[in-house]
């Protein structure tokens, strides 16, 4: 198994690093809409379809659905963002109170709909932020990297208070302040770095640490959509990894959010 994590991670790493940096405009939109295709593919089978020509007729219609968001601009467009904080409160709610709410969102075309506000804006997100150029883009991978390295050493060492122990019971509360801790730092960094001042810097932390949680429960609805669909893995697409999904869940919710606050604060 780590032969083949160490494998995948080898020609995975450089072929998400020149799309996510090497690219621009159409072609970055098209790497990044790929990314969310297979997401999206994934997502069909969390939602209870499993058949294959549906599934790939979902897919179809997903990129139909994006090619006509990028034609009519509104990839690169404010209000789906705005979408996605309504979304997302509504996830927080359903992973919160999961298993008692779950008749709200367990039918298929409820997982299905749920699927469209958290894939859709966050490619609108990549597009919005790698227009600003590379640099918060940088910051918001960092900072979900950021968040679930300290969040696994703090859990590993102080993890006592379960987090959502009915939807992922290995993450515990001390993770979390972990993973904001590590993010703080992080965004101190950045705004010493791009010579911020004093009140943008604040404005920086403050939005870190709202992101931080909300990239947790990017982890923890993903979560919740397997334990209901009773998977281990989204897929196998990334051999020895699971599947894009996997990898993704946090940033589906930190991406978009974090655009939102970057063009209500920072801009």
């Amino acid at each position: 198994m780590l032969k083949q994590r160490v494998i995948t991670a080898v020609w995975l790493a450089p072929v998400v690093l020149v799309g996510l940096f090497g690219l621009q405009g159409e072609g970055y939109a098209l790497f990044t809409a790929f990314v969310m295709l297979l997401g999206a593919w994934e997502w069909t089978n969390l939602a209870g379809v499993t058949q294959t020509l549906k599934r790939a007729a979902l897919v179809v219609g997903c990129a139909a659905l994006m090619l006509v968001m990028w034609t009519s601009g509104i990839a690169q467009a404010e209000w789906p963002l705005w979408v996605a904080a309504v979304g997302w409160l509504f996830n927080l709610v359903w992973v919160t109170r999961y298993p008692t709410l779950a008749s709200q969102w367990h039918s298929t075309p409820g997982r299905l709909l749920m699927g469209l506000w958290v894939l859709l804006p966050c490619w609108v997100g990549f597009n919005i932020l790698r227009e600003t150029g590379a640099v918060w883009l940088l910051f918001v991978l960092l900072l979900v990297w950021s968040a679930d390295i300290g969040a696994y050493f703090a859990g590993r060492r102080w993890g006592r208070r379960k987090l959502a122990p009915r939807v992922s019971p290995g993450k515990s509360w001390e993770g979390v302040l972990g993973g904001m801790a590590a993010t703080a730092l992080l965004a101190i960094g950045f705004a010493f770095a791009l010579s911020l001042g004093v009140a943008e810097g604040a404005a920086l932390v403050v939005i870190t640490l709202l992101v931080t949680l909300i990239s947790v429960l990017g982890d923890l609805l993903e979560s919740m959509l397997k334990r209901y669909r009773d998977v281990k893995d989204s897929s196998q697409l990334l051999p020895g990894h699971g599947g894009v999904l996997d990898r993704i869940d946090s940033l589906t919710a930190a991406i978009p959010l974090f655009a939102l606050l970057y063009l209500q604060v920072l801009v």
